[in-house]
């Protein structure tokens, strides 16, 4: 090249005088032939020795020109992850061989036509170079020998000229080859890229996880973006999750171990030290795992027995082991399957109380007309576990009392329930919801202060439902059991109630009394004592959180639209029908009329439920049981699941529509609760929790990483946590699952909604974090 010519003689001067006077003479040339190139640059660019600067400035223009021919499509909006159909006319970004073939061809015929034209003006400036060249042959012979290398072997110098244009235009071909084969490739790249994001078929409501790509060229909107949510994600891996240490241990519930606030009530005559007391903000600590703890044994099989080590408790097995509540047999507590109440097991127990019934001509069948039962004071839940067999589901409930762990004993047995007490509030249940109460030996004292506690059942109980009352006073003569039927029976006859059973079992030498609730208000007006009186009808039956206990009776709905006026569908029809009380006139809860809307939930969770999570997740059903909707609406998720050998806990949230009663209504059960407290339950208690939009909601109200470490608490180690909601919650979250060494099975997203699949660990952190109003 001529650049290489004229570096070449600079770089061989003598040191002598003579090559001084030579370096001077050579400096006035190269400024000469500066001057030349400087002006036959701007008139042809092909022929002009070029610097490397201008070399590069020139091929850059050079590329551009190329583009701009092309349709300038390389700078253009990409179409990110637009579907194929959308972004398959832009293509074309990427030009076809074709057009780059002919490009190239148009450049270099350009490059010959300017060429041709400036050819008389080389000529005209060809004598000035030769005595140029002349000066500096004369001045150093090495000078001459490198001019002589440089010319060509004629020395002609427009021969010069014509090689170093010819070895331009070689070049920039070079260069466009290259450019071209850059942009196949590019093209080859966006050809097999994904260009929908959401899969198709049967996998149609799965989401994968996916990382999608934006084209070639992102915008700046789009990298800030994500350098902001990757800077928060550093900060959020970052965050070092504590152990919670507390009294409690690995036993801990936030809202029923507030030791401090139990120590400072006024009176505990009413149960108030086991009811909830909240802290003011939930932990954002780790509950630690017992020693030796293993993954539960799968139902049916936990039925019977669970490792001791996971619920390491030997009280209840101690004070009720003669009465087949618990035994420990080696590694294992085994649970017989008796009670109090049925110390020669619970099935035998559950079909006592029907055959009593339809001795009386009552069709009670369990599992048909009889759903939903609650089972209050319930020990283990052998009860609750048995009316599986019965199709029957049980929300058994009990304190947290001296009865070491009765409640954590049946959630890892795999049956429902839950930690509360009737105290002084109202139950979180709405209002003529459950279709039996039961009651065997449950230490419930129904008969004093008006029967406040009994209300509160009446309250929960629907109209022509049946409440069974297994109890000493029912079979025995002692003084007090006398003395406490008496007060019963008057009290239950006051509030309508009638007795339409009572019989002792001869196998397990205990008797029960079953009574009814009336499905009218005729008894109610025609009371002789109007105690206990009627409620307002301002007072709410539904109004479950935090309401304290009222001693009155809420009047019988009777209107053919009224809920509860009446007896559901059989099962399991009543699961699928839309309830009768829900009217088109009425707003659903997604803005369709009310019964549109109830069936289009229902068919949006059978279809995610059958086509993605029973398919796609990436996990086994077989060893879930215990599932929790943390933002149940219609109960659409969990009617979903009813095929499988599972049980799913629906919790209303107490801002969302109030929804709780149509979830009753349909077979099913649940509780209200306000996500910004701990839930009453123990820790390790779930297999699967499932949360719709829930986060995001939270995040708005209280604090975000409390609810974390409360689906950290409630979930079993090996459980999974499914969230569906928008894109930077289910970001957010998975970095924090991330920091607590949970397993992401699965994250996607699409049009700002995301999809997370993680799996929780056995990790625990060893730093420690005290929670003082927990320890004693």
């Amino acid at each position: 090249m001529a650049q290489g010519k004229y570096s070449r003689v600079d770089g061989r001067r003598s040191s002598s005088g003579y090559c001084s006077t030579a370096a001077i003479v050579v400096f006035v040339a190269l400024c000469l032939v500066g001057v030349w190139v400087f002006s036959s640059f701007s008139v042809s660019p092909p022929e002009s020795p070029k610097s490397p600067a201008q070399k590069q400035k020139n091929d850059f223009k050079e590329e551009i020109r190329k583009v701009g021919e092309s349709g300038g499509k390389q700078f253009e909006d990409n179409p990110g992850d637009l579907p194929e159909d959308v972004t398959k006319g832009d293509n074309n970004d990427s030009t076809s061989e074709e057009d780059k073939t002919n490009d190239i061809v148009s450049v270099e015929k350009r490059e010959e036509e300017t060429s041709d034209g400036n050819k008389i003006d080389n000529e005209n400036e060809e004598k000035k170079r030769e005595e140029i060249v002349s000066k500096v042959e004369a001045t150093s012979e090495d000078t001459k020998t490198n001019d002589g290398e440089k010319t060509s072997e004629s020395g002609d110098i427009e021969q010069k000229t014509e090689e170093n244009s010819s070895e331009t235009k070689e070049e920039e071909k070079v260069q466009i080859e290259e450019k071209v084969e850059s942009d196949e490739k590019d093209s080859n790249t966006k050809e097999q890229a994904p260009t929908d994001v959401f899969p198709s078929g049967a996998q149609s409501e799965l989401l994968n996880e996916t990382t999608t790509q934006t084209g070639s060229f992102s915008t700046q909107a789009a990298e800030s973006k994500h350098e902001q949510e990757t800077q928060k994600s550093e900060q959020q891996r970052g965050y070092s999750w504590k152990l919670c240490s507390t009294t409690a241990g690995s036993d801990f519930i936030p809202c029923l171990d507030n030791l401090y606030a139990i120590k400072h009530l006024k009176t505990t005559k009413h149960y108030e030290h086991r009811e909830r007391h909240c802290p003011d903000e939930p932990p954002t600590c780790l509950v630690p795992l017992p020693e030796g703890y293993r993954q539960p044994i799968e139902w049916p099989k936990s039925r019977e027995k669970i490792w001791y080590y996971n619920v390491p408790h030997t009280k209840l097995a101690e004070v009720k082991g003669h009465q087949n509540w618990v035994k420990i047999t080696g590694e294992y507590l085994t649970f017989p399957g008796g009670g109090t109440q049925f110390k020669h097991g619970a099935l035998h127990y559950i079909e006592f109380i029907e055959n009593m019934l339809q001795k009386q001509g009552i069709d009670f069948s369990w599992g048909k007309s009889t759903r939903v039962v609650l089972d209050v004071g319930c020990g283990v839940a052998s009860f609750g576990g048995y009316l599986f067999d019965k199709d029957v589901v049980t929300m058994s409930l009990a304190p947290k009392d001296e009865h070491e762990a009765q409640v954590q004993f049946a959630l890892e047995r795999g049956i429902p329930a839950i930690s509360a007490v009737m105290g002084t509030k109202r139950l979180p249940f709405p209002g003529i919801a459950f279709d039996v109460v039961h009651c065997a030996r449950c230490r419930v004292p129904w008969h004093i202060e008006g029967g406040k506690l009994l209300l509160e059942l009446n309250r929960l109980l629907r109209p022509g439902g049946y409440f069974v009352w297994s109890a000493t006073p029912v079979y025995q003569d002692l003084p007090e059991d006398v003395q406490i039927w008496e007060a019963m029976s008057k009290l239950l006859k006051s509030m309508c109630w009638e007795l339409i059973a009572k019989e002792k079992d001869k196998i397990n030498e205990v008797g029960a009394a079953v009574y009814r609730k009336p499905i009218s208000n005729d008894c109610y007006e025609h009371r002789s004592d109007s105690d206990p009186p009627m409620c307002q009808k301002s007072d709410d039956h539904n109004a479950a959180w935090n309401v304290p206990l009222q001693s009155c009776m809420h009047s019988i709905p009777v209107g053919d639209l009224e809920r509860g006026s009446h007896w559901p569908e059989r099962w399991p029809a009543r699961v699928e029908k839309v309830p009768y009380w829900m009217t088109s006139s009425q707003v659903g809860v997604y803005g369709k009329p009310a019964p549109e809307d109830f069936s289009s939930d229902y068919e949006h969770w059978k279809r995610v439920v059958n086509q993605s999570y029973l398919k796609g997740m990436g996990f086994s059903w077989s060893n879930v049981r215990n599932v929790m909707d943390m933002r149940a609406i219609y109960g659409g998720f969990a009617a979903a699941l009813r095929e499988l050998n599972i049980w799913v806990m629906n919790v209303v949230s107490i801002d969302s529509a109030d929804t709780l009663p149509i979830i009753y209504e349909r077979g099913l059960f649940g509780m209200y609760h306000d996500w910004c407290e701990s839930f009453s339950t123990y820790p390790r208690s779930y297999d699967l929790l499932h949360a719709d939009h829930l986060f995001s909601k939270i995040k708005n109200k209280c604090s975000f990483m409390g609810l974390v470490a409360e689906a950290d608490r409630i979930l079993r180690p090996e459980g999974k946590l499914i969230v569906r909601d928008k894109v930077e919650i289910v970001t957010e979250l998975e970095s924090l699952l991330r920091a607590m060494k949970w397993e992401i099975r699965m994250t996607y997203s699409k049009d700002k909604e995301g999809l997370l699949c993680a799996q929780k660990t056995m990790w625990r952190p060893t730093d420690t974090e005290t929670l003082a109003y927990a320890k004693a």
